[in-house]
Formats: structure tokens, sequence, C-alpha cells
């Protein structure tokens, strides 16, 4: 740990003395032609200090094109870089600017964000359902920072943002519903399983009813209350675990539907498929006890120790996947919050570019 401490020091300062040097030469082009392919670099490994250092060593940079006229905000998008994302929404003027170039291919920073992300980034999360959650928040973060004209605007193969997005996600959204069915499947057969046994226990007390009465014989047993009690609220949970997991079975599949609908349905049942069981355990452990351990308190810790095992099993191998869905569906994301450019009015043609703009395409 205290090496990489000191390997990232020594790296800060060896960029700082670059940037000192760069900033020392007078030849504005012989600084960009330096700082320029150094700066698109960073912005591919989404290292934004780099770009930051690079940015306040040569502010016009930031206009410089690469062969495909690609900008630094483009190489940001496509590559999904969101720290140097992040960086360049905070520079409002050079933002607008940049949100409204397209490359050679006639391709916005929209289109970009409607291409499937590199592998490495795309594989940063698990599971098909979760990659297209995260590619959609990408679309719309970027969606929030260009200008409203931009979206409905085609590329050189006539082509929108959405319908790029729709074309170049096809597979990763037949596996994201193709995982969230199977998913939704056997969770629905667990909450229906639970609910039979829930109900069936309901039925048949532990211990019977008394023949003269028909009250529980166990009645005024505290047992006996605790069961009744974690009976009911695993049924109760169990039937919602299974509706809502039917509702995923149901749904369209919409592309929206992948950023909160069906995260938020998944959250749902699989809490409360976590809760039943949880609460089903219970009912058995204190039905047991009602029976068996009142006067054995070796079979009260025994069945207490075995009724753990499926619920620390869940824990185990199911809450990691509830963690990422809560965290990805309702945390604060992987975005700090965009501006929207100004203006949303398609530029004419006989509007001319910003001055800086005009100086980083000839020294490019």
């Amino acid at each position: 740990m205290k090496n990489k401490m000191s390997m990232h020091r020594k790296a800060e300062k060896l960029l700082h003395h670059l940037c000192n040097r760069i900033k020392s030469r007078k030849d504005h082009k012989q600084v960009v032609a330096v700082a320029k392919s150094a700066m698109f670099e960073a912005a591919r490994l989404d290292m934004d200090t780099v770009v930051t250092s690079i940015l306040d060593t040569c502010p016009t940079i930031v206009y410089c094109l690469d062969d495909n006229k690609c900008s630094v905000f483009h190489i940001a998008v496509e590559n999904r870089s969101e720290n140097v994302f992040n960086l360049l929404c905070q520079k409002s003027i050079q933002m607008r600017d940049l949100a409204e170039m397209v490359d050679v291919h006639g391709n916005g920073i929209l289109h970009l964000a409607g291409k499937l992300a590199p592998p490495h980034k795309l594989n940063s999360v698990s599971g098909a359902a979760l990659q297209m959650q995260l590619e959609l928040q990408w679309f719309e973060a970027v969606e929030k920072v260009v200008p409203s004209y931009v979206r409905s605007t085609t590329n050189k193969d006539l082509k929108t943002p959405r319908s790029v997005f729709t074309e170049e996600h096809k597979n990763l959204k037949e596996n994201g519903e193709r995982l969230m069915k199977d998913t939704a499947n056997s969770c629905t057969i667990s909450a229906a399983l639970i609910v039979t046994v829930a109900f069936a226990a309901a039925i048949t007390v532990p211990g019977g009813n008394n023949s003269d009465s028909g009250h529980p014989i166990f009645s005024k047993k505290t047992a006996f209350t605790v069961f009744a009690i974690a009976n009911a609220g695993s049924l109760f949970t169990a039937s919602t675990s299974m509706l809502a997991f039917l509702s995923i079975l149901t749904s369209r599949y919409a592309e929206k539907d992948f950023r909160l609908a069906l995260p938020r349905r998944s959250i749902i049942g699989l809490l409360t498929l976590f809760l039943s069981i949880i609460l089903m355990m219970t009912a058995f452990s204190a039905t047991v006890y009602l029976v068996f351990g009142q006067n054995q308190s070796a079979i009260a810790i025994a069945v207490a120790v075995l009724a753990g095992l499926p619920v620390s099993s869940f824990v185990l191998l199911q809450f990691p996947l509830i963690v990422a869905l809560v965290s990805s569906t309702y945390g604060p994301g992987i975005f700090r919050k965009t501006k929207r450019p100004t203006s949303n009015r398609r530029p004419k043609e006989s509007e001319t570019q910003p001055t800086d703009i005009e100086r980083g395409r000839k020294i490019m």
C-alpha cells in the first residue's frame, strides 16, 4: 500500500513537472502536439487528474480533435470514462461547444453514448440486466448535457442516437430479458412453496386444538404467539414476492424498463422473499420448541443453529445481488449532477464557431 502511495506521489510530481515544461514553451503548436495525444489517451483510460493538469496548462487544447475528428468529450463518452465526463461537464462553455461537434461519421456524443460500451467497462457490473441498466444511465446522462435538437439528428448512416442505441444493444437486451425471466421463474416457484407451507401451517397449528373450546392447546404460550406472527408474516411476504416476480414475467421488456421498473420489481421480490424465509424459519423453530424443546434446551439450541443455515446461505449467495440492484437503482450513481447547455436551438450554417474552436482546429 505504501509503495502504491509513493508511486502515485511520484507520478503526480512528474506530471506537474511535465506540465510546467510544456507551459514554458512559447510555440503554441508545439505545445499542442506534445499534449494532445497525452490528453486523448488519458481520456480513454479515465485519468481525470491528467486531463485536468493538461487543460489547466493549455485550456484551448480541449477543442483539439483526433484523426476521426473526435474531441476529448467524444473519447470520454465512447470509452465510458465517467471521471473525465464529469470533469468536462463542469466546464459549461466548453461543454456546450463540444456537445455539438460530430466526428467523421457524423456521430455526435449522443450517438457514441448509444454504442455498446467497451467490454472491460461493460463487465464492471455482473449480469446482462445490470449492464443494460448502466448503459441506459450513460445514455440518459449524456442526453442531459446535449441541446435538445441533437436527440433527433442523424449521422451519415441516417440513424438517430436512439436507433443506434437500440441496434447496438439488441443482444444485450435479449440476454437481460432471458436472465430476468429465468430468475423470476425460479423465485416465483420458491415463493409459491413458502406460501403453501405457511398456509398449511396456519390451518394445522402445532399441538392441535382443544376438543371442548376449539382453541389451540398452546395458545397461551409465548412461543405460540411467535409462531402465529412469524407464520402470518411469512405468508404475506411470500405472496408479495410471488406477485412481484409474476409482474416481471408479464413485463413488456421495453428498453426503458431496464432502467427502473424491472430492477425495482426485482428488489421488492428478492427482499420480500428473503424476509419470508427468515419468518418461515422462525415459525418452524417456534413449532419445534413448543412440541419438543420446552424441557430440552439442547433441542432448542440445535434447532436455532440449524434454522440459521438457510438464512445464512441466502445472505451469502443472493444478498450481493440485492445490494448491487439497490446501489445501481437508488444510489448516487457514477455521474455527478450535470447541466444542460443553455442553447437548445439548431445552429444556422451562417453562424461561426467561437474563436477558441477555430484556433483549436487549426493547430490540431
